[in-house]
């Protein structure tokens, strides 16, 4: 490990010695003849899918006259290249040139077909000639393209205006890969294993790199730690850790490298077929077995000296912008008037026409506001390409509500199915003038459960365009009319009337009459219709039984002083008394009945049949003046005599029996022996029979 140090700190210092020596003794590299130069500049105009396009507009190479020709010229796409469809190719006629396509580097060699050097001029000649193509057909983005002046073998990167060149040495260590690498030049410019700080390298010196190959990054120094140690970017951390490491910066370690399979610390460039294409693993110095040996390795020309690349022009660059228009967006509007369409593009200007292929460009830029318009109409973008995309300016009528059901009615609570219909477009239903949510979509609408008059809105709607006002629609909500279902008696061989009971309504019977009043001659059960009048036109449904009477019993009359009340054996509604035989009742239950015998009556209420039980009524006179007036000279429990075993005894205050009554003597007349006894009061005791309890009371003597 120290031997190891202080090697590398030895390598450290030669280095930096040799450029210290370079920077003082050759602050500018002089040449025995004068290497070539080319300039060129780009297409102008876009590159447009299935076309073959020029890569330069404008080329042109100066040489010194001591070396006016070369062997070869490489064209190569140092940016953008999309393997298996970019491709570059030589058109024309170009005798004394050959041109190969090598697609793995994105490269076009042009080289002599007489196998000596031939004329720059000719290669400037074929450099005009050379197209590019792509196979897609919604290519995008834009391709940088390098042209090399020399052997073909050196790519060229236009951002950094370095050079990377691929040397191809089957079994190369490390160690000796950058010693070779720092050995070489290119028309001055000092060469070092390739120090791939960007995705733009990896991809021109990795991925279009014709061989896998040593690169300058090592983590030999301190484990896990990954520089770069050749280079300007000498010392510089570009990775720390294992597979599932980071990187400050910029890497492009291969899947699960770095692995430090067995001290694996320098930085190598994978095979074509291993992993991602053009990508990164860590191997030993003598590098690995199998397709992991080591093939070669990548030289990098430029950068050792600060503008060392400047005086520098044996490459040019060019580009060629393939704008894509990448979406558009169409526009509607209510009613004519202008309309504002967008459109958007990877690159290049956006040209606005009203037809589909020719014409005058109504403008240019990412919008285009239409003159007034009032029917729908389409429009195309293109960015010079001949394919233009169609952009529609859609003109929606202003919709309006033309009929509805407003008015519409129902009887009692409940819900109600409203109609409506637009000249054009749909139907949104609200329960608001103005605002609110939309309830329904559609011509009709069934509102909720309605128990009072209520309003409902339509509007119209075309694609967003609604009508002007809201259409009021006006719901009424009816009673119907107020019945109740009634039993009424028929006497057998008889008629009765059946009445409706509401006046003023349109009628429809069970029977098909259409009167308020039937005449009904039989039993059953008969209903009858009863709406009211528009615009209610609300029906409600009366049900009458018509049935045969029970014919009445009473089961017994029980008196209780004047409040008298009849039970049947069975109660009936249709059932009426009386206690004097005129004046009849629906209540069985008679006050202030009058003393003596008397007579209680059930009858059905059409008269069919009737029943009469007697019963007596037996009051005591509160007080009585015997003075002979013939006024309440006497007092009398009135009938009496009605009860053979009836007695009444008569008490003075002091308990003294005066008299005793019954159905042979039924009056007192205030005399004792003989001798009027003095107003006051006096006592009785009433015994009707045996079984009967005794009722007792008092009464006054009033002289």
């Amino acid at each position: 490990m120290i031997e190891n140090q202080y090697f590398y700190s030895m390598e450290k210092h030669v280095f930096f010695l040799i450029i210290l020596i370079l920077l003082f003794f050759t602050p500018k590299t002089i040449y025995a003849i004068d290497p070539p130069k080319i300039t060129a500049t780009s297409n102008p105009n876009p590159y447009c899918p299935g076309t073959f396009a020029n890569i330069v507009d404008t080329v042109g190479i100066t040489f010194d006259p001591l070396e006016p020709k070369t062997n070869a010229v490489s064209v190569q796409i140092s940016s953008g290249y999309i393997f298996g469809e970019d491709s570059l190719t030589l058109s024309g006629t170009h005798t004394t040139i050959n041109f190969k396509w090598i697609p793995a580097e994105g490269k076009l060699k042009l080289y002599t077909s007489t196998g000596s050097n031939i004329p720059y001029t000719d290669f400037e000649a074929a450099i005009a000639d050379v197209k590019f193509s792509t196979s897609s057909t919604s290519p995008s983005g834009t391709r940088t393209f390098s042209i090399n002046l020399g052997t073909g073998q050196l790519s060229y990167l236009p951002r950094n205006k370095h050079f990377y060149e691929y040397v191809s040495i089957p079994g190369i260590t490390w160690t000796a890969a950058k010693a070779a690498a720092t050995a070489r030049n290119y028309y001055g410019l000092q060469g070092y294993l390739a120090t791939l700080t960007d995705e733009d390298e990896a991809q021109l010196a990795g991925k279009q790199a014709p061989g896998n190959g040593w690169i300058g990054g090592s983590d030999a120094a301190s484990e896990a730690v990954w520089k770069w140690v050749t280079g300007p970017e000498a010392g510089t951390v570009f990775w720390n850790g294992v597979a599932n490491g980071s990187t400050p910066n910029f890497a492009y370690w291969n899947t699960n490298e770095p692995n430090q399979a067995g001290d694996e610390d320098y930085a190598h460039i994978t095979a074509p077929g291993i992993g991602i294409k053009g990508s990164w693993n860590d191997l030993p110095n003598v590098g690995g077995g199998g397709p992991y040996a080591s093939q070669g390795y990548i030289v990098e020309y430029g950068g050792m000296i600060v503008g060392d690349v400047d005086n520098i022009q044996i490459s040019a660059s060019t580009s060629l912008a393939i704008p894509k228009i990448t979406g558009t967006t169409p526009a509607t509007r209510c009613g004519s008037g202008s309309v504002t369409l967008k459109a958007t593009a990877s690159d290049g200007t956006i040209y606005w026409y009203d037809i589909p292929a020719g014409g005058i460009s109504l403008g240019t830029g990412d919008h285009y506001t239409t003159l007034p318009i009032n029917t729908t109409t389409t429009y195309y973008v293109d960015n010079r390409c001949p394919n233009r995309i169609a952009i529609i300016a859609e003109i929606n009528t202003i919709p309006d509500i033309i009929s509805t059901n407003s008015g519409v009615s129902r009887c009692e609570s409940g819900t109600v199915t409203l109609q409506a219909s637009a000249d054009i477009g749909n139907v949104n239903w609200y329960s608001t003038a103005t605002g609110g949510p939309i309830l329904a979509i559609g011509p009709s609408f069934t509102t909720q459960n309605l128990t009072a008059n209520s309003t409902y809105y339509a509007e119209a709607d075309n694609n967003g365009c609604v009508s002007t006002n809201r259409t009021r629609i006006d719901i009424k909500v009816y009673s119907p009319p107020i019945v109740t279902d009634e039993t009424v008696v028929l006497c057998k061989s008889s008629t009765v009337t059946l009445d409706a009971k509401v006046t003023g309504m349109d009628y429809l019977w069970s029977t098909g009459e259409t009167t308020q009043k039937i005449t009904a001659s039989s039993w059953g059960i008969y209903t009858v219709g009863i709406t009211s009048p528009a615009p209610k036109n609300c029906t409600n449904t009366k049900i009458i039984k018509v049935i045969e009477p029970n014919i009445p019993e009473i089961d017994r009359v029980d008196v209780n002083e004047t409040k008298v009340v009849i039970y049947l054996k069975q109660e009936e509604p249709y059932y009426e008394f009386s206690v004097d035989g005129s004046n009849y009742q629906s209540s069985n239950v008679f006050f202030n009945v009058q003393s003596g015998l008397q007579t209680a009556y059930v009858r059905d209420v059409n008269l069919c049949s009737k029943n009469t039980q007697t019963f007596i009524v037996l009051i005591a006179p509160k007080f009585f003046t015997p003075n002979g007036d013939t006024y309440n000279d006497s007092w009398e429990v009135e009938g009496l005599f009605n009860y053979p075993q009836a007695q009444l005894s008569i008490f003075d205050r002091y308990g003294k029996l005066i008299s005793v009554l019954n159905k042979f003597q039924t009056t007192w007349d205030g005399m004792f022996n003989n001798r009027s006894l003095p107003a006051d009061d006096y006592w009785y005791v009433l015994k009707i029979n045996e079984t009967t309890p005794e009722k007792r009371g008092h009464f006054s003597l009033i002289r």
